[in-house]
């Protein structure tokens, strides 16, 4: 069945992280430093802005803030998606998870702007035109529903570290959020296999000087607009969590 794919798939998923991860640790000093180097040197190309999160999703409410347009959206989590293609190798496969998500959404809006401009109306339209269960069908709304999960354990993952000191794991606190959000979603199995994954992550010092490219500016500005960025997301997230309970979809295979 569909579900025991997508339980299979996300086994798989979790363990190669895992595996990849216990290979990380037994690579020689000398060979994993320059193979770490590599990975900076191409996450150089890359920056993160969260100036540029907190403007799309704020623009992106709209109806009086009880719809939220779908391209703003979209650009919002392309952008927060930087963040774990920045958190390194490990979060490179949930970085191109999301993307293949992405990428799914923004063709069906580039298809019919009309019916896919914001998230009222991709709910609206597919469910009244009966495309929830169609075959062949990639459903936006059972496709939003996941990057929907994930926005809440972004929210919460971003503000646990934003309350570490400098010296402190990021893996406890990735621990925490993720039990809060994602694990009723997942398995026994999967839920382990991801929690084990997080034992790789750095401290705070390390993961933010790698998302912000050791530049203090960069920084400073990340720090400012996190709490207001929190806000937004927090604001976004509810919105959706409302259309998805309105339209008795929050259990979409």
């Amino acid at each position: 069945s569909a579900v025991n794919y997508c339980e299979n798939h996300c086994y798989l998923y979790f363990n190669v992280l895992f595996i990849l991860s216990k290979a990380v640790k037994l690579t020689p000093h000398k060979h994993r430093e320059s193979v770490q180097h590599i990975a900076f040197k191409n996450n150089m190309a890359e920056k993160f802005d969260l100036v540029l999160v907190h403007g799309n999703f704020k623009g992106s409410l709209c109806n009086e803030n009880k719809d939220v347009d779908l391209k703003l959206y979209l650009d919002s989590y392309k952008e927060l998606n930087k963040f774990f293609t920045l958190m390194g190798t490990m979060f490179g496969f949930v970085s191109k998870d999301l993307n293949s998500k992405l990428d799914i959404l923004s063709e069906l809006h580039k298809s019919d702007n009309e019916n896919f401009s914001t998230v009222r109306r991709l709910i609206v339209y597919e469910k009244e035109s009966n495309l929830l269960e169609k075959k062949g069908y990639v459903s936006g709304s059972r496709t939003l529903l996941r990057l929907h999960r994930g926005l809440d354990f972004i929210r919460l993952f971003l503000k646990y570290v934003s309350e570490l000191q400098d010296d402190q794991n990021t893996g406890d606190v990735c621990r925490t959020a993720y039990c809060q959000t994602l694990e009723k979603f997942h398995s026994f199995l999967i839920a382990k296999g991801a929690k084990l994954a997080m034992y790789t992550m750095p401290i705070k010092a390390d993961l933010m000087n790698r998302v912000c490219g050791n530049n203090e500016e960069a920084l400073k500005t990340a720090i400012e607009i996190l709490p207001q960025t929190l806000d937004v997301i927090a604001i976004v997230y509810r919105i959706i969590d409302d259309l998805y309970t309105e339209h008795d979809l929050h259990a979409l295979p």
